[in-house]
């Protein structure tokens, strides 16, 4: 059973591990930052530390309410209720400085997502993807394996949060089909694996003299 957050408490599980990595990432552009798959707003809430304006995206309603409570009274930060890839989600949003998505891109199908994430990158701007890969290679389950007791060390020691009551879902694409796709459709993308069973995606977009 899912349980919620009381009030607007920060909290410490294996995608906010990443949060000071993104929100340093994203200090240094500044201007306008999207988070797709916003969550309850954690994320969104330390991006708008940083950045001039801060748009989260949430398809789950009752999620997206709980971000809009965690963003009243701040600046510069709205909160849309909408599927990323549903006709007019993003319209009139723009393109941002810093696009970032964390343990969603599996919730989506992976080329069509990595495409509108992309397309929401304004030029020079940076894209951001912390993701759940699949175990598919004799490697990717090994290296799960060895992970399994240092992890639950660290989630000790930061007492981690597991259940934030938000939808979950299983990955499915492996690591090596992750890094095809991206491949493919962003070319120069960085893919690789990190810890607490998750990968990094970064993509620069060119600028238009780059392009």
């Amino acid at each position: 059973m899912s349980t919620r957050l009381s009030g607007h408490e920060h909290y410490w599980n294996h995608n906010a591990a990443f949060h000071d990595e993104i929100v340093a990432d994203a200090a240094r552009r500044g201007g306008r930052a999207l988070d797709v798959g916003c969550g309850e707003g954690l994320l969104l809430e330390r991006l708008a530390g940083v950045c001039d304006q801060v748009v989260g995206i949430e398809a789950d309603p009752d999620t997206a309410r709980r971000a809009r409570d965690r963003l009243t009274g701040v600046d510069g930060a709205d909160v849309r209720r909408a599927d990323v890839l549903e006709p007019g989600a993003a319209d009139g949003l723009g393109e941002f400085d810093t696009v970032t998505c964390v343990a969603v891109l599996h919730h989506l199908p992976l080329e069509a997502g990595l495409e509108r994430l992309a397309a929401l990158v304004a030029p020079g701007g940076r894209l951001l993807v912390i993701g759940l890969a699949a175990n598919a290679s004799a490697a990717d389950w090994v290296l799960s394996a060895l992970s399994v007791v240092p992890i639950r060390i660290a989630s000790l020691l930061h007492r981690e949060r597991r259940d934030i009551g938000v939808p979950t879902a299983p990955a499915r694409q492996s690591l090596r089909e992750i890094r095809g796709a991206a491949g493919r459709i962003l070319p120069g993308a960085r893919v690789r694996r990190r810890f607490y069973w998750r990968y990094s995606l970064v993509w620069d977009r060119p600028t238009e003299s780059e392009q």
